[in-house]
């Protein structure tokens, strides 16, 4: 499985061209896809500007000696490559296991091109295999999760080791809803924008370009 990671990341990179303003996604399959341009940037001289989407990926990048910007002080971002949880046949993806999605979100809504780099076993039929972040603010969020019970969506608080409820990096909870297949994603995700408390959702729906998948025969590359 990390060969297969790793793989894709790799490929990603190679979308990465000289003065090119890069969005640096979040988790384990993502931070290969970094790894690669950090190698880039110290043996091929790779002039770039990366804009992270997580604390842990500012961290890495830093290390790596990426040059990195905020969201805010660029105008946009030329290609955004992150990893994905779940992809549906149609290109809709949930992310957020990582619990990034809202900076993910931000830096992929102001992307010109947007990538995802997954191994074969994130692509499904249907969405439903994975859990649908739900990123609320904590004021009001028991009220919150009480509605997603009431809907039937079987929410769940995302925790810590220790069992607190975990924070993200802009200091919000997240609630994790666990429905068994999800057939109309952009309903679902017009319902979650439309509740108050709600931040963001890790429903990424309609966003996504380019999907490159690693299996057992080697590298595919899905395109809208």
């Amino acid at each position: 499985m990390e060969n297969l990671k790793k793989m894709v990341g790799v490929k990603a990179a190679e979308f990465v061209k000289d003065g090119m303003i890069v969005g640096l996604g979040t988790g384990s399959t993502a931070a290969f896809f970094v790894e690669e341009l950090g190698r880039r940037v110290a043996e091929e001289s790779l002039q770039i500007v990366g804009v992270t989407t997580s604390n842990v990926t500012s961290a890495q990048a830093r290390e790596l000696g990426i040059p990195l910007k905020s969201i805010d002080e660029v105008d946009f971002v030329d290609v955004t490559v992150d990893g994905a949880d779940e992809i549906d046949a149609q290109l809709n993806g949930i992310k957020g296991g990582g619990a990034a999605l809202l900076m993910e979100k931000i830096v992929a809504t102001y992307s010109r091109d947007y990538i995802w780099i997954v191994d074969a076993s994130k692509m499904s039929e249907t969405l439903g295999t994975f859990k649908v972040p739900v990123e609320v603010v904590p004021y009001g969020a028991g009220q919150v999760f009480r509605k997603f019970e009431q809907a039937g969506y079987a929410p769940t608080w995302r925790e810590n080791a220790d069992g607190s409820r975990l924070l993200t990096d802009m200091q919000h909870y997240i609630i994790d809803l666990h429905i068994d297949k999800i057939t109309e994603p952009e309903k679902l995700a017009r319902k979650l924008d439309l509740t108050v408390g709600v931040v963001e959702h890790g429903l990424f729906n309609n966003m996504v370009k380019k999907v490159i998948v690693g299996g057992a025969d080697g590298v595919d590359i899905l395109t809208k």
